[in-house]
């Protein structure tokens, strides 16, 4: 033919084209195809106007504008800084409040304490003051008895708090280990922890004579058995779908307990420890009272035999500055086990 065919501009729509031989029968009629269009060149692309087509307007008008959207986000993110800081700022006053309340009730009441005394309300002999227990406390460190006696109790009463939590925490995962075991011992446990351990002391001072080991068993002897029961109780408490996957995916027992029983449990080894420390020293002060020479036990006991009753009222007072401070270390590491849990 001598017109050849542009095929690009040939629709695939059979209905919009014809291809009718000529009256030579060498020629396609043409005439139903459109003309295409020639491109729009660079230039004129550039020289266009730079707006958009109304529906093209009106569809952006409904989504946000970019420069809106990242000026957004970090409104958010500071709103939400704003909240956590108020929130940090909130606990850091409550917790300066709780403290401000405690040290505002340990003043009024020696406040009151003195002035009931100076005034003749109680009488200073038997109830002592104190202007006469800080007396006390300063003739007694002067001579040096009584830093030696504060050390021994101190020393007696840790020892016996870090054995109480060894032994409870081995017997508690034997308990663990073996079901049979721990339904053995379970009732023994129960019994041995209602018994009055103050009826234990003159048993262990028969037993292992008088002195410091004597002490150190009367201290373990008030907390172990009731630590025992509460250990065990915490590792029986353990998800056991988190103990079924250990056992599903191949684990033995030991894997479930350093995996999955130990580190459920620190919450409640922490709490119970809390408990322990202050029954650890009263044991101390019970076996002191029976069995020692030495130890704020041993000055209570003295002191009331002889009427001097500013020496007991003194070693009381300073059984509970040490207890508030062991209560307080304890409780430090109890916080900081909840914020890793």
């Amino acid at each position: 033919p001598d017109t050849p065919l542009n095929f690009r501009n040939i629709s695939l729509n059979y209905g919009r084209y014809s291809h009718m031989p000529d009256q030579d029968n060498t020629r396609f009629s043409t005439t139903s195809i459109p003309e295409a269009k020639k491109p729009p060149s660079f230039a004129s692309v550039l020289e266009a106007p730079k707006t958009l087509p109304s529906s093209l307007s009106k569809a952006e008008s409904s989504f946000p504008n970019a420069a809106t959207v990242s000026f957004k986000e970090p409104d958010k993110a500071h709103s939400s800084l704003n909240r956590q800081e108020a929130f940090l700022k909130e606990h850091r006053r409550h917790h300066h409040q709780v403290t401000a309340a405690r040290a505002l009730l340990f003043i009024t009441f020696v406040l009151l304490w003195e002035l009931s005394a100076g005034i003749g309300w109680i009488d200073s002999f038997f109830f002592s003051s104190p202007s006469r227990v800080i007396h006390c406390f300063t003739s007694l460190c002067a001579n040096g008895s009584m830093p030696l006696h504060i050390g021994i109790t101190l020393l007696e009463t840790i020892a016996s708090f870090l054995l109480v939590f060894l032994i409870s925490l081995s017997a508690a995962t034997l308990l663990w280990y073996s079901n049979k075991l721990s339904e053995i011992l379970e009732p023994a446990l129960v019994i041995l922890n209602s018994l009055p351990k103050s009826a234990l002391a003159p048993l262990f001072i028969v037993w292992l004579g008088t002195g410091m080991t004597t002490i150190i068993v009367a201290g373990i002897s008030v907390a172990v058995f009731g630590s025992i029961i509460s250990f065990y109780t915490a590792f029986r408490q353990v998800d056991p779908e988190k103990l079924t996957l250990i056992y599903t995916l191949g684990g033995h027992k030991r894997e479930a307990f350093h995996k999955v029983v130990l580190p459920s449990s620190l919450p409640t080894l922490v709490s119970t420890s809390k408990v322990n420390i202050g029954l650890a020293l009263v044991g101390v002060i019970i076996g002191e009272f029976l069995a020692a020479r030495r130890g704020l036990g041993y000055l209570i006991i003295y002191g009331s035999q002889v009427f001097q009753l500013d020496m007991v009222i003194t070693s009381i007072l300073i059984l509970c500055i040490i207890a508030f401070f062991f209560y307080t270390g304890i409780q430090v590491l109890e916080h900081s086990v909840k914020k890793r849990h």
